[in-house]
């Protein structure tokens, strides 16, 4: 199996490669950066030139590269729909050149709006464009759009990946989790706005090892990719003192403020045969380098 990356050097690029690796699985990728592995190479997404770097007929196309947060985003919607967008469309044109047989599209949980926690949105939960303040949601939205429509007009199968808060060992672009991990391992006060804030969250292992079961997946197919269960921004801190044996005071800045964000991962587990399988304790502790 051959599969070609983009965003090879990011946070997911790298475990998957990683992974790929281990299945025995070729990888040629691209990314802004410099990369240190063998076939990966310094490109622009939107560069026309990108499809000279794609084997032809590769087994799949994976679009991680772009502006990934939200905070890389706010105000900046020319710099975001420029790269995030136009770059998507650029790819998926140099895919149907190059026959690819699958592009998989690394979207986000953050396309669904108005979440709350008496609701568990899903692939089917509708979604209100009107609602979304987030250039960077938008993007992803816009994308998806777009690449459905390329599906109709008969390109290669789609498969669109929203990706859940993803968490692990690296040195910045971190999430909750690291950011209160290391708030435990090194302050004396950790301040939250409400210990009952909770995400889905999910390691970057098992994102990739999901990106990896999602290879093959016919037709257009949209799937979440989350974690099992709710993590309150309390669990983060109470498991992370545990393993770091500290005690920091913990200050909540206003607890009824609670945020909630429900998003089921069932069509993952159903259709990919996919299961995450590491729990915040494992996760935390992956951390400690």
């Amino acid at each position: 199996m051959k599969i070609f990356i983009t965003g090879v050097e990011g946070f997911i690029g790298r475990e998957l490669t990683s992974q790929s690796e281990r299945r025995g699985i070729e990888v040629i990728g691209v990314d802004l950066l410099k990369s240190s592995y063998p076939n990966c190479y310094q490109a622009d997404i939107r560069s026309k030139h990108i499809v000279e770097l794609i084997p032809d007929e590769v087994d799949a196309i994976v679009h991680l590269g772009g502006l990934s947060k939200d905070t890389d985003c706010k105000c900046r919607s020319y710099e975001c729909f420029d790269i995030n967008v136009m770059g998507t469309l650029n790819l998926i044109e140099a895919a149907e050149k190059r026959k690819s047989k699958q592009f998989i599209f690394a979207s986000s949980e953050w396309v669904y709006d108005s979440c709350n926690k008496d609701e568990m949105k899903n692939e089917e939960s509708f979604i209100d464009i009107a609602n979304h303040t987030s250039e960077y949601a938008l993007s992803k939205l816009v994308s998806e759009a777009n690449l459905r429509q390329k599906y109709q007009y008969g390109v290669c199968p789609i498969t669109v990946l929203r990706l859940g808060i993803t968490y692990g060992p690296r040195r910045h672009g971190w999430s909750a989790v690291e950011s209160l991990f290391n708030s435990v391992k090194n302050k004396e006060e950790v301040v939250v706005g409400s210990l009952k804030t909770g995400r889905y969250f999910i390691h970057v292992s098992d994102i990739a090892s999901g990106i990896l079961k999602s290879i093959g997946l016919p037709g257009f197919t949209i799937v979440n990719l989350g974690g099992n269960t709710l993590i309150t921004l309390g669990d983060i801190i109470e498991t992370a003192k545990k393993i770091l044996k500290k005690d920091p005071k913990v200050i909540e800045s206003n607890p009824a403020d609670i945020s909630i964000r429900n998003i089921s991962n069932e069509k993952a587990k159903k259709i990919l045969n996919w299961e995450p399988e590491i729990d915040l304790k494992r996760g935390l502790w992956s951390l400690l380098g």
